[in-house]
């Protein structure tokens, strides 16, 4: 499954190109421009799924750097600065990754 299967690729498009200046990434609003916010829970599972790159149920900092690639291979990779953010603002537990509920959490809320 490819996230173009669960989002437009226009939409995908205009939110990669709203943050292609480095630390000008901010997950909420990628999440809006996406329409990832508008999606069901089964549908962000789903996106989840696709972003977790080593199928471990978490995104760990390391694949969170490659976050844009994932939705568009020419987008940049996140700096440490907005890697550490996004992790800081998803990790409710703080265990240093991403779970699946964490990230649905912060996607529809």
């Amino acid at each position: 499954m490819s996230l173009s299967s669960i989002l437009s690729a226009d939409a995908i498009d205009s939110a990669i190109k709203d943050c292609q200046a480095p630390d000008s990434f901010c997950p909420k609003k990628f999440f809006q421009l996406c329409g990832l916010t508008k999606k069901s829970p089964q549908d962000v599972k789903k996106v989840f799924a696709i972003l977790d790159n080593d199928a471990s149920g978490f995104v760990e900092e390391e694949e969170l750097k490659f976050f844009l690639q994932r939705f568009s291979p020419g987008a940049r990779v996140l700096t440490d600065t907005e890697t550490k953010a996004f992790l800081c603002a998803a990790d409710d537990d703080s265990d240093g990754r991403i779970g699946a509920d964490e990230f649905q959490a912060m996607v529809l809320s």
